[in-house]
């Protein structure tokens, strides 16, 4: 990837919130390369319907997360420190992406993100089918895939919750809101026999009853409370997954963001946390990423494999340019898992990229804007469904040749009730060949970690 302009110079658009600092590092990456500055099209703009594009635009859709007018018109509520309402922000969220989509292909834009891809990386009960069936390990659980398809599991409340966990053998747990992001009403949940329960959250309740982010994470050893938290969360949709050990740098806990834009694992970051959720807004604090590297070496394994797994999640939303994976390591390094795949998971200020990947000097955005630029040709206009139709999908996201250009490795899907990650020799992977800001948010499409009276406030 090379951060200069081409002697095709792309018109570009960003769809997002102009103060936000998402937009400028988008924008400070786009002068870098020799560009125009993008035409910023407020989240504001959509919602009111007057966002307007321009033909021949390429369009980038950015995060509509801290604006609190925005939020509001998303959620229906004046408080974004609220958990609930996700499911009402999901719904509006994806018919204004779906409108956007509809706008750039009316003038004949192109966009970097498909918004179908975007309305399954929202839902994570979606996006866990979509990853599952393609092969790609993730770990087991009942919610996956539509909530009213064949074998749909209902999660109506704590008593399906604790039903599921019995009937599916999953003493361990991740509950998590199905839009959820940043860790928002996540509930780290553990049974053992004669009743005994114990979760780990940063949910709390207030007076009235109404659910609120922390930056407090708490430990709750009560059945009653326990369930009282989970059926106020139950109407917005839930997701269950089996809590999968993983793997510790420095007696902490430890997993990794990874950015794969056009296909290609760009950056990387280590998260680590005394408690399950990483996020550094909740404590977690970032790790070294050359220790990992050398834990998987000694533990037999393979740093491009666990990359390659990535790739291959990121495979599953080939019309979308950049995703940010979760990638789950096991105890003992060898065998990783994807926890989630996210629409807006670039956020990491001042983080180059990896050793081989083509994005070396460059962060999260400039390796955006130069695989815009290394297509080196226009894209053909958004199609009615509004995303990109390109002739071919890596030169839509100027996916140039490189070390993983070849057929998807065949997956061989390990699976016990105690593991369900794919080691690095599971998969075929060819040879290839830091510290971000610290307060870089790990998901979701807020990304925001603002703190109000020890609430976090963001949108799902």
């Amino acid at each position: 990837m090379s951060p200069s302009a081409s002697s095709w110079t792309p018109r570009l658009a960003v769809v997002g919130i102009p103060a936000n600092r998402r937009v400028g590092l988008f924008q400070d990456a786009v002068r870098a390369a020799g560009l125009p500055a993008a035409r910023t099209v407020s989240w504001l703009e959509v919602l009111q319907g007057e966002a307007v594009f321009l033909p021949g635009e390429t369009v980038r859709i950015d995060s509509p997360g801290e604006d609190t007018e925005v939020d509001r018109m998303l959620r229906g509520g004046d408080d974004p420190a609220r958990v609930e309402g996700s499911a009402l922000w999901y719904g509006r969220f994806t018919a204004a992406v779906r409108e956007v989509g509809r706008a750039a292909a009316a003038a004949g834009a192109v966009l970097l993100d498909n918004p179908e891809d975007i309305a399954v990386l929202f839902d994570k009960r979606l996006c866990h089918g979509v990853l599952d069936a393609a092969g790609v390990p993730v770990p087991d659980s009942p919610t996956s895939g539509p909530v009213s398809g064949p074998g749909a599991e209902p999660v109506r409340g704590w008593a399906d919750v604790r039903r599921l966990m019995a009937e599916h053998r999953m003493p361990r747990v991740f509950v998590k809101p199905a839009h959820g992001s940043s860790a928002s009403g996540v509930m780290a949940l553990e049974t053992a026999g004669a009743g005994r329960i114990r979760a780990t959250t940063s949910v709390e309740r207030d007076e009235q009853g109404r659910l609120f982010n922390s930056l407090r994470v708490r430990r709750i050893t009560t059945e009653r409370e326990v369930a009282t938290l989970v059926d106020a969360l139950a109407p917005d949709g839930l997701h269950i997954e089996r809590w999968l050990p993983k793997g510790s740098q420095r007696g902490r806990v430890a997993d990794l963001r990874v950015v794969v834009v056009a296909g290609r694992a760009t950056h990387a970051v280590v998260r680590t946390s005394r408690s399950p959720m990483t996020n550094l807004h909740l404590g977690g604090a970032r790790g070294d990423l050359d220790e990992v590297r050398a834990a998987v070496a000694a533990a037999g394994g393979s740093w491009d494999a666990a990359l390659a797994v990535c790739e291959r999640a990121a495979a599953c939303f080939p019309d979308t340019l950049c995703v940010g994976v979760d990638l789950l390591p096991a105890t003992g390094w060898r065998r990783f898992a994807v926890g989630e795949v996210n629409a807006f998971g670039d956020l990491l200020p001042r983080l180059t990229g990896l050793p081989g990947s083509g994005a070396e000097g460059l962060d999260t955005y400039g390796a955006q804007v130069a695989a815009v630029l290394a297509a080196q040709a226009p894209r053909r206009p958004a199609a009615a469904h509004g995303h990109a139709v390109p002739p071919d999908k890596h030169a839509a996201h100027g996916h140039t040749a490189s070390r993983h250009d070849h057929a998807a490795p065949s997956h061989n899907h390990m699976t016990s009730p105690q593991d369900n990650m794919t080691s690095p020799h599971d998969h075929a992977a060819p040879p290839h060949d830091h510290r971000p800001e610290g307060r870089a948010p790990e998901s979701g499409p807020a990304g925001n970690d603002r703190a109000r009276n020890d609430r976090v406030t963001h949108a799902p």
